[in-house]
Order: C-alpha cells, then structure tokens, then sequence
C-alpha cells in the first residue's frame, strides 16, 4: 500500500472512532464499532495501531497537535504581546464556543479517552506544549517591557494557563453563567493585570513591543 494511501486510511479509521465516540456520548466504543463505521478489517486496523488504547492516543494526539499549531498561527501576526496574549486565549476559548469544535473536546476528554492506557501522559505533553507558547509570549512582553510586571516567566505562565483551564472547564464540565467571549475576556483582563500590561492589546499594547511574537526556538 503506498504511503500516502496508509495515511489516508489511519485517518479514516481516527476519524471512525471520533464518530462512534460522539455517537454514544463518549461511552465505550469496540474496535469492532469503530471498524463497521469504517467498513475497513482487523487487518486494516492492526496495521497501524496496536490496540484501542493506541487509536485513542493517536486520537487525542492529532487533535491537541492541531490546537497547537493553531495557536502558534494565531500569535504569529501579532503585533505586540498583549496582542498575542489576547489571540491565545481567544484560540483556545474557542473550542469551546463553537458547536463542532466543543464536540471533539467532548470526545477527547471522555471516560472512555481518559481510560486509555497513556492518557495522562499524553495530556501532560499537549498541556506543556500549549504552555510553553504562553511562556513565550510571557517572555517576550517581560523583554519588550510590554509585561513590566514578570517575575519569572514559566511561572507566570503556569498562573495565566491554570487561570485559562478552569474557564475553559467550566465551560465544559457544567453550565456557566457566563458566555466563552466573557470568560475569555475575564482571563484576559486578569493575565493582563497581572503582568503589568496596557489592556490596548488590539491596538498594539503600549507601543513598546510592535514586533510579531515569533517562535524563537524553531
């Protein structure tokens, strides 16, 4: 089978198990559910994972992949670092806001997901990753001197994402009275006032950072 035809059937098969994930409300699924949607093999199936708990993997994997390099769009027209600051938040707020997107978290973060045999690892990974982007950011405010008020830049980074996924949570796990654009626009504000930043990230912050945030370390 050639290359680009294996690709296209993993993704077949991931994107069968993301349909019978959300059929079932994040109930448990077979690989023999997952293979009907498909209308693939066993063969097909053991051909690129080893079990369920690796398609899940695989599963979350490119989805959070995908966020990423999302967010790392979304900061590189920037045009100060409260700028990027605010296009971060809204990036990750809106997977939650918009109906088909808040479906994969849905998924993603099912019983049957969190079940799997690596799980937790894996959503260490995605969280760093997601982090480090909003260190960087972080970062480069503190040496624009747009963020006058950083002490230490990872740790101020963990406050703003701990502060982000419980917004982020609450608009998951239980109805909240606000909308995602307020909670997101709560966040902003108190990352914003916690960093010593002008709160004019859309216009450009405070004059002194106008360049892109850009991704130093490749």
């Amino acid at each position: 089978m050639a290359e680009q035809d294996q690709r296209a059937e993993r993704a077949r098969i991931i994107e069968a198990a993301h349909r019978c994930l959300a059929s079932t409300g994040g109930a448990s699924v077979s690989v023999g559910d997952i293979l009907a949607e498909t209308g693939l093999g066993t063969r097909a199936f053991y051909r690129h994972f080893d079990s369920k708990d690796d398609l899940l993997l695989a599963m979350f994997r490119r989805d959070h992949d995908k966020v990423t390099a999302e967010l790392q769009t979304a900061i590189a027209s920037a045009d100060s670092p409260e700028d990027a600051l605010r296009r971060y938040v809204q990036c990750r707020m809106r997977l939650v806001s918009e109906k088909r997107r808040r479906q994969r978290v849905l998924v993603l973060t099912s019983e049957e997901v969190r079940r799997a045999r690596g799980y937790d690892a894996e959503w260490n990974r995605a969280a760093e990753g997601q982090e480090a982007i909003l260190a960087l950011i972080v970062e480069q405010g503190r040496d624009s001197g747009d963020f006058p008020l950083v002490s230490d830049v990872r740790a101020d980074a963990r406050a703003i994402a701990a502060v982000l996924q419980r917004a982020f949570d609450e608009q998951i796990l239980r109805p909240s009275t606000q909308s995602a654009e307020e909670a997101s626009e709560q966040v902003i504000d108190f990352a914003l006032r916690a960093l010593g930043g002008s709160g004019r990230g859309l216009s450009g912050g405070s004059g002194r950072g106008k360049a892109a945030v850009t991704d130093r370390h490749g």
